[in-house]
């Protein structure tokens, strides 16, 4: 029997949308206000979720305190009141929309949890909108 925990974050980031190929006319036409070349910020909340079989001596499926300092040094440690396109190495070259934010985590934290889970990130840009990648 499969169960899956969460544990919920946050971090807050600023960014712009820009996709430096593009002349400004396009970039400001398929972004808007999230090009604005001074960037913009988000209060980005944060749904890690790992699935895996009930272990029967401890009965977790993950310890979540293990889950939730992973979370704290790999994600909030790294992301957390910086310009993501000015101050991570990720995102120098990588657009950082929510789609891309959220595989980028993915990928972070995909090497320090057990194969035998499966992942999904859950990344709230707004209350509104929000991604889900599961790898």
């Amino acid at each position: 029997m499969k169960v899956r925990v969460s544990r919920k974050a946050h971090f807050n980031a600023a960014h712009r949308l820009h996709n430096p190929a593009w002349a400004d006319d396009t970039n400001q036409s398929v972004f808007g206000k999230c090009n604005n070349a001074e960037y913009h910020g988000h209060n980005y909340e944060l749904i890690v979720s790992v699935q895996g079989e009930i272990d029967p001596e401890t009965g977790y499926v993950i310890d979540m305190k293990v889950l939730k300092d992973l979370i704290k040094s790999q994600i909030e440690e790294r992301f957390d009141h910086k310009n993501l396109n000015t101050q991570t190495e990720e995102f120098k070259n990588l657009n950082p929309t929510a789609e891309n934010i959220a595989v980028v985590i993915y990928n972070i934290l995909r090497k320090d949890i057990d194969p035998k889970y499966d992942l999904k990130i859950t990344l709230y840009e707004t209350p509104r909108n929000f991604v889900e990648y599961e790898g």
